[in-house]
């Protein structure tokens, strides 16, 4: 395997034998050669894993090969975006994409300062894996490219003071888009977002079921979402959209729901129920009680019995 890894955007330029870039930390590059990309395999190598030390986004269809991101296949059809932070690492396999194609590369350093910037970090597309690229329609594929082109022409004419802030101002408003049309994708995938949640919670009674909570503690989104071969962020942004609720608040409803019938049995301190749901500090675990049912676990207990 050819590994990959770009300091800089100017090195990748000079790696791919393109112009150097009109600024040292920010270019987008417009390819309209049959079958070609930045990441194409060369000199008979099946396999290209690349990294960067700077963002990137791509717009391009895939038509032969494969992008592979741990355990995971690149899943693509009709146009495709692709948003990766820096130092991610991508892996190729006789990647070849169709004539047109865009791939804009920014170093954080461009964006400091800017609003974006914050925005940017709280886009959670940046850290999903390859699997679970952006799918877009003809209509918003349309849309994307027009954004892309514009902010191709800006790059290309000459650099005056008002060319970074157009082009940010276009950059921000491609990434508006991108947050939209993934909204739209989760609901669209609806039954596999339904299947995800399943699978999700069958982990959570597994888990839970086979008393890995006592040796483990309480289990995270990072460990179930390794479980499920996807990212956090993908799993946590996808349960929101699908039932209103992050992973990590799922996590807490179900062992607040197995506390419940825990208190109930009287033999069981506070401390032994936290215990066994994994928490390693009791008094944790009432706050989180509490914060969820309303009440301490004590109060709950006693209004339980009250009641009957």
């Amino acid at each position: 395997m050819k590994e990959l890894y770009f300091e800089t955007i100017g090195d990748m330029h000079d790696y791919y034998d393109l112009p150097e870039p009109e600024n040292p930390l920010f270019s987008i590059i417009h390819t309209q050669e049959q079958a070609n990309a930045l990441e194409q395999c060369d000199d008979g190598i099946d396999h290209i894993s690349l990294a960067n030390n700077f963002y990137s986004i791509s717009f391009k269809n895939i038509v032969a090969g494969e992008i592979i991101y741990g355990r995971t296949k690149y899943d693509c059809s009709n146009g495709t975006m692709l948003f990766v932070a820096p130092n991610q690492n991508l892996v190729f396999q006789g990647v070849a994409f169709s004539s047109e194609s865009y791939h804009v590369a920014f170093h954080e350093d461009y964006i400091a300062g800017h609003g974006i910037r914050n925005k940017i970090k709280r886009y959670g597309f940046f850290h999903y894996n390859a699997n679970e690229a952006l799918h877009l329609s003809p209509k918003e594929e349309r849309l994307t490219k027009a954004i892309l082109a514009n902010m191709t022409a800006e790059y290309h004419t000459n650099q005056d003071e008002f060319s970074k802030e157009l082009i940010l101002s276009q950059l921000d408003t491609l990434l508006r888009y991108a947050d939209r049309f993934y909204k739209r994708q989760f609901l669209n995938r609806e039954e596999i977002n339904t299947t995800l949640s399943k699978k999700f919670h069958t982990i959570l009674i597994d888990f839970f079921e086979s008393n890995m909570m006592d040796s483990k503690g309480v289990p995270t989104v990072d460990w179930i979402a390794n479980k499920l071969a996807i990212t956090p962020r993908y799993l946590s942004d996808s349960l929101k959209v699908d039932t209103g609720k992050t992973a990590k608040e799922h996590i807490h409803i179900y062992l607040i729901d197995e506390a419940k019938n825990i208190l109930l049995e009287p033999r069981m301190t506070i401390a032994e129920t936290a215990y066994k749901l994994g928490f390693e500090y009791p008094p944790y675990f009432s706050r989180l009680f509490k914060k969820k049912v309303g009440m301490t676990p004590s109060e709950y207990r006693e209004q339980h019995a009250a009641q009957h």
